[in-house]
C-alpha cells in the first residue's frame, strides 16, 4: 500500500470490509474483527487511525512491535480454525501505521474462543445464531451441500421411473436394474437417495414425478409485463413453471421465445424471422439460474419480461469469494455439485463454466448484477429489435454512426445502481472504486468496477489519466 492510498482508505470512513483502530484493544475484541472478516469477504485493518473517523493519528515504534505481536497470538490463539493474517507499516509525516490484511476465510465458520461466530453487516459485526445461516457458511466452504439433504416425506415411491432411465442409460449405458446390486444401494450411490431412502433435493428435482409437491418454492414465476415497470399492474401473462428442473426449462424457454419479437432482418417474406435475442443467450442463462440457485434460501426463480429487457433473478447471490469478473471469464464455482451433475446429463448444460463467456461471445447487451444485500443474482438481458434500430438510425441521420451495439447501449436507460455510481462520481471526480463501494454501501468493488465498464460502454463516462493521479469525467 502506499502513503496515497493509506491517505485516501483513511478518508473514507468504515466499511464491510474496513476497520480503524487507534490502538490495539483487547485480544478478545480484536479475534472478534478477524473472524468478522474471514466470514464475510475478508479485510483491512488500520492501526493508528482513530475509530470510526479514520483521523491518522500514527504509532510509535513501541507500539507498532506491540500490536504485531498481539495479532499474531490473537489469529493462532483466539481464532479457530486458526487465520493466517498478513501486515505492512508504512511511514507517513514521521508516525507509523499498521495495516493489517484479512483474507476470505476458506474453512467456514470461524469463531472465537467462547464459539461465537461472527459476520461483517456494513461497518460493524454482527453475531450468527441461526442454523440457515451457520449452513450458508458452510455451503460456501463446501463444507455442505445442500442438495445431497434428504426430503423429508419422500421416498423411492416418488422418482418418474422414465426419468431415471433415460439419466442413467445416457451416463451408463443401462438402467439402474442392470446393476450387480440392489436398486437401493444404486440410488444411494448415485446421490439420488440419502442414507435414510429419501429423495435428495438434488433427486427429486431431476428425478420426481411432483417435485413442488414437496418443495414448493423451487418454481419459476414468469411476468410478461406491459411497460418497463416492475410495479405494473397491467401485464400480457403470468403462471408458475412448474415440474424437474429439465421439464422448468424446457417450458421456460418455450415461453420466453413466445413473448420475443422475430424480425425479419433482410430475410425473406416467408421466412419466421430471426429471434431478436440469440437462443444460446437464454438457454444458457436459464440454466445458470435453476442449477445454481441458493437452495437455503427459499424463493422462486422469477422471470420477467418487459419492453426493453428481460430480467432473470436468481435466489441466491454468487457463491462466497466469486466475483462478475470471474464468470465472465468462464471461472466455475457452482454451489450445487449434484445438480450441476445430473444438469449435464439431462439438459444442454454443460458444467464447465462456458456458458456465460459463450453468451457474451453472441454480442448480446447482457448485464450481471450482484445483490449480496439481498441475496439474489440478476441477468439482465436488454431487447434490442428492429423497430429500435431504426429509431436510433433516424436520430442519428446526417451523423457518423457508431457500431450496431454502441447505438443499442447509448439510448438505454441507466438502472438504480449505475445512476447512483454515475452521480457519485459526478461529484467526487478522484474516488477510486473501493471509494465508491464503500459510500454506496450495498455494491462490491467488483461491482462498482463491473458497472463503471458499462457506463464507459453507454458513453456516460470517461477516464482522464491514470489509475493514481487521474480523474473520472462526467459525459452527458
Amino acid at each position: 500500500m502506499t502513503e496515497q492510498e493509506l491517505i485516501e482508505l483513511c478518508s473514507t470512513g468504515e466499511s464491510t470490509t474496513l476497520q480503524y483502530k487507534l490502538e490495539f484493544t483487547t485480544q478478545k475484541q480484536i479475534a472478534e474483527e478477524l473472524v468478522a472478516f474471514a466470514n464475510t469477504h475478508g479485510g483491512t485493518i488500520i492501526f493508528g487511525a482513530e475509530d470510526k473517523t479514520g483521523k491518522m493519528v500514527g504509532l510509535t515504534y513501541e507500539q507498532v512491535q506491540y500490536i504485531s505481536r498481539e495479532l499474531g497470538n490473537t489469529a493462532n490463539e483466539h481464532v479457530r480454525p486458526v487465520i493466517y493474517i498478513e501486515t505492512e507499516t508504512i511511514r507517513l509525516n514521521e508516525v507509523v501505521y499498521l495495516v493489517a490484511y484479512v483474507k476470505n476465510g476458506l474453512y467456514k465458520p470461524y469463531k472465537d474462543l467462547s464459539g461465537n461466530i461472527w459476520v461483517k453487516q456494513g461497518a460493524d459485526k454482527r453475531r450468527v445464531t441461526e442454523n440457515v445461516e451457520i449452513r450458508r457458511l458452510l455451503q460456501n466452504s463446501h463444507q455442505y451441500e445442500a442438495d445431497a439433504e434428504g426430503v423429508d416425506g419422500s421416498s423411492e415411491n416418488d422418482i418418474d421411473t422414465k426419468a431415471l432411465d433415460a439419466y442413467f442409460s445416457n451416463m451408463y449405458h443401462k438402467t439402474v436394474d442392470d446393476f450387480s446390486m440392489p436398486r437401493k444401494n444404486v440410488l444411494r450411490n448415485a446421490h439420488i437417495l440419502d442414507a435414510e431412502d429419501r429423495l435428495t433435493v438434488a433427486g427429486l428435482m431431476y428425478f420426481g414425478r411432483e417435485p413442488q409437491q414437496f418443495l414448493p418454492q423451487h418454481c419459476i414465476k414468469a411476468v410478461w409485463y406491459v411497460g418497463n415497470e416492475i410495479g405494473g399492474t397491467e401485464y400480457h401473462d403470468s403462471r408458475d413453471i412448474i415440474g424437474t428442473i429439465p421439464e422448468m426449462y424446457d417450458e421456460a424457454l418455450r415461453w420466453i421465445k413466445s413473448c420475443l419479437k422475430r424480425p425479419q432482418n433482410g430475410q425473406s417474406f416467408n421466412s419466421v424471422g430471426q429471434l431478436e435475442i440469440p437462443e444460446v443467450v437464454l438457454e444458457e442463462l436459464l440454466q445458470n439460474a435453476l442449477v445454481h440457485l441458493d437452495l437455503l434460501k427459499p424463493a422462486a426463480i422469477r422471470l420477467l419480461v418487459f419492453d426493453n429487457r428481460i430480467e432473470i433473478v436468481n435466489p441466491g447471490n454468487l457463491p462466497d469469494g466469486q466475483t462478475i469478473d470471474e464468470i465472465m471469464l468462464g471461472n466455475s464455482n457452482p454451489r450445487n455439485m449434484l445438480l450441476a451433475q445430473f444438469g449435464s446429463h439431462t439438459m444442454p448444460y454443460r458444467g464447465l463454466g462456458s456458458g456465460i463467456p459463450r453468451v457474451m461471445a453472441t454480442g448480446s447487451d447482457v448485464e450481471f448484477i450482484d445483490r449480496p444485500n439481498g441475496n439474489q443474482f440478476v441477468a439482465r438481458i436488454w431487447r434490442t429489435t428492429q423497430k429500435d434500430q431504426n429509431t436510433t438510425q433516424k436520430a442519428n441521420e446526417g451523423l457518423e454512426l457508431t457500431t450496431q451495439k454502441t447505438k443499442a447501449t447509448t439510448q438505454k436507460p441507466l438502472n438504480t445502481t449505475q445512476k447512483r455510481i454515475w452521480e457519485y462520481l459526478r461529484d467526487y471526480p478522484k474516488a477510486t472504486r473501493q471509494e465508491v463501494a464503500a459510500a454506496l454501501g450495498d455494491i462490491t468493488e467488483d461491482g462498482v468496477k463491473f458497472n463503471i465498464g458499462l457506463l464507459q460502454q453507454y458513453g456516460k463516462l470517461k477516464r482522464e489519466g491514470g489509475r493514481k493521479n487521474g480523474h473520472w469525467e462526467i459525459l452527458s
